[in-house]
């Protein structure tokens, strides 16, 4: 059979371009490598070894801890609603402090609504309200932005000298940052534009999953299978086959092909640049612009059960940090291994009842200290391995215990993942969070189009505009529409 559209990689930009299309009649084809689909939005299961026998495995996340802006007229609502996302049990964080943060002893909180955060802050920083001013503004201009010309002043502007041209105390830099840990805060490279969209939705509204994010996938997948879509996971494409400059198969690794008139690779560019391996088309310039692109850091993770009916759940995301300057998160102590100056903590709404089953807590992790274990695999890296992930949780959950005292006595089970679990699990380089990293000096090198030069085969994902589930998805209806359009006007 040829498919219409064949997708590579079951993210949830791949998952998104597959309910848009198959919704619209074209016959979809979604190849994903893993044993389930996706990827950093999936969840995975684990039992309580001391539970019995039968009992049902605890459910952790990877990538989806909360999204913002979903309410009628705000940033995703649109998007969600096309993909019947809006139907699943979403719980609202708390409006008078939705993220608190704590920096060197002292507590804020960042409460929902431009007006109200605004208000809220100035009451902690009275001499600051123009300032603030200037910046919710800047963010409703992010908000509106709806391509890269109409941002383009953004994409050029340095988000450190922006904040530093805006507000006088360091401090309110830091608040205003602190929720951004996991997106790389680079002062020398991060544009305005993304810093921007990591913050400017949450304070339309912000929400968290009922539940695990596996109903995100199951909801989607679901959708694509009703549409007439299909999906087969284990199916590891390792070539993307090229014939008169045109992709005329998606070969695996099993040797099964599949043909499709359309494709849209949903991996990292690198590992697209990989599967063309015989391409002309491609040109020596790009190929080596995307293989040479520098990538975001990743992501320590601390996912902790707790023991029944100890933790109360909290409606909001906390924020921690040892010392001021959150821009300066990873810092070497004298025997050079990392040491966590910064968290996030994310408490899993329970579907029923007040009491809390799993907390994550999140920081940003280089991979200079995955070196040692580049070359290895899940469950094959060593004792030495599990001890810096047994330290560095350890230090997590004594930071996380200045909010949450005794923490480390309610924990039945932790699992923690580093850069090299992402790494294997989704094949992004070097375990990067947010893909190719983004550089406000040269915003034209480092933003990748959706289009190839391979007129059938387009891209989507985190590394092309914008990261993050609201740039995942709002980049996954460019891909969409302008595939659709192309589709057109093939068929007239």
């Amino acid at each position: 059979m040829k498919y219409d559209v064949i997708i590579v990689g079951s993210g949830l930009g791949g998952l998104a371009c597959a309910h848009i299309l198959s919704r619209q009649g074209l016959s979809v084809l979604v190849l994903e490598r893993g044993v389930q689909p996706g990827g950093c939005m999936q969840s995975y299961p684990r039992r309580d070894v001391s539970a019995p026998k039968g009992t049902k495995p605890v459910w952790y996340d990877t990538g989806l801890h909360h999204v913002g802006g979903l309410a009628e007229g705000q940033a995703l609502h649109d998007s969600f609603e096309q993909l019947n996302l809006l139907k699943l049990p979403w719980q609202r964080l708390d409006a008078n402090g939705f993220n608190r943060i704590r920096i060197d002893g002292r507590d804020f909180s960042l409460m929902e609504g431009f007006d109200a955060f605004v208000e809220g802050l100035s009451r902690d920083f009275p001499t600051e309200r123009k300032g603030l001013e200037t910046y919710v503004n800047m963010l409703k201009e992010s908000l509106e932005a709806v391509d890269l010309e109409s941002a383009a002043s953004l994409f050029d502007t340095g988000a450190w000298n922006f904040m530093n041209q805006t507000f006088h105390d360091p401090l309110l830099i830091d608040v205003l940052s602190a929720t951004s840990q996991n997106l790389e805060l680079r002062k020398e490279t991060l544009p305005l534009f993304v810093f921007a969209h990591a913050n400017a939705s949450y304070i339309q509204s912000s929400w968290r999953l009922r539940g695990d994010g596996n109903m995100l996938v199951r909801s989607l997948v679901d959708d694509i299978k009703h549409y007439g879509g299909e999906l087969i996971c284990r199916a590891n494409v390792e070539e993307l086959i090229e014939r008169d400059g045109m992709i005329v198969g998606a070969r695996c690794t099993n040797g099964e092909v599949y043909e499709g008139r359309y494709y849209i690779s949903n991996a990292h560019p690198a590992i697209t640049c990989d599967m063309l391996k015989n391409s002309n088309a491609i040109r020596p310039f790009y190929r080596k612009r995307i293989m040479n692109a520098e990538n975001t850091r990743g992501m320590l993770t601390v996912s902790l059960r707790m023991k029944p009916e100890t933790l109360r759940y909290f409606n909001y995301n906390q924020f921690i940090y040892r010392d001021c300057d959150v821009w300066e998160t990873e810092k070497l102590d004298e025997s050079e291994q990392q040491h966590i100056n910064g968290i996030m903590i994310n408490c899993r709404a329970p579907e029923q009842g007040e009491w809390t089953e799993v907390i994550d807590l999140l920081t940003s992790m280089t991979w200079k200290y995955c070196e040692p274990w580049a070359d290895t695999y899940i469950g094959h890296r060593g004792e030495d391995y599990q001890q810096m992930k047994d330290r560095l949780a350890k230090e997590c959950i004594a930071l996380a215990e200045e909010m949450l005292p005794g923490l480390s006595d309610m924990v039945a089970e932790c699992y923690v993942s580093t850069p090299l679990t992402y790494r294997d699990y989704t094949l992004t380089p070097f375990g990067s969070a947010y893909g190719i990293r983004k550089d406000y000096r040269n915003s034209l090198l480092c933003m990748i189009p959706v289009y190839t030069s391979i007129p059938n085969l387009m891209l989507t994902g985190q590394n092309l505009i914008m990261h993050g589930v609201e740039g995942v998805t709002k980049t996954a209806f460019r891909t969409s529409n302008l595939l659709l359009t192309k589709y057109q006007q093939d068929n007239i």
